[in-house]
């Protein structure tokens, strides 16, 4: 089995495939690469989308990647498990409001909106560890609970228009969306590699995933 990173100049690629890596090796399943190779996505069982940075660049930096196009076609039509991370699952969204409009993949049916807390005294961005608050079941949430605690580092946020596709959330005010899923494509607001055990289950939960 292969698990591709992808590699579009946007994220933390170093921390992330250490801890897939690190995981995929402990549970058996295969090999990790980090890519910038189309045919390395192409021929992948399961595909992750890390990014770090403004929604915009993020957008514009995959659309221009080699990887792009081999990726829609494992998701959208070969159905393999797809994990975003951070910015990467921002870019899932149907549009992204930071600094302007800016289309997204259209997999989940949410925006990217600003967060505004309704408590003054919470600060942008939301920083550090946070309890997740579980909405729906879902395979890659086995073994995982509410009060279970995930790191974040982001100033905007999904707001959902299918309350559906929100697997867990996370109070910071008010509802921030955490962890989405539809069919075999998942996302996650926080960083699972440095989310210690809780990330880290998440991990082998997604590389034992055979929707």
């Amino acid at each position: 089995m292969l698990t591709a990173i992808i590699d579009y100049e946007s994220g933390n690629l170093h921390s992330a495939n250490k801890a897939f890596e690190r995981v995929a090796r402990e549970i058996g399943e295969g090999e990790v690469v980090v890519t910038t190779r189309a045919e390395d996505v192409a021929r992948a069982d399961h595909i992750v989308l890390p990014g770090d940075g403004a929604f915009p660049a993020c957008a514009r930096a995959l659309r221009n990647s080699g990887c792009f196009e081999a990726m829609v076609e494992a998701v959208e039509v070969r159905g393999r498990p797809f994990l975003g991370i951070c910015v990467g699952m921002q870019l899932m969204a149907r549009m992204g409001h930071e600094y302007h409009e800016t289309e997204g993949l259209g997999w989940i049916d949410g925006e990217i909106l600003r967060i505004v807390p309704t408590d003054p005294a919470l600060k942008v961005p939301h920083m550090g560890w946070n309890d997740l608050v579980i909405d729906h079941p879902h395979p890659v949430l086995d073994g995982i609970e509410t009060g279970d605690h995930a790191y974040f580092v982001h100033s905007y946020q999904m707001r959902l228009a299918d309350l559906t596709q929100r697997m867990a959330h996370v109070d910071y005010g008010e509802d921030v969306t955490a962890i989405v899923a539809s069919e075999t494509r998942m996302g996650l607001q926080f960083h699972p590699e440095k989310s210690g055990p809780t990330g880290l289950k998440m991990i082998e939960n997604f590389l034992r995933w055979k929707p």
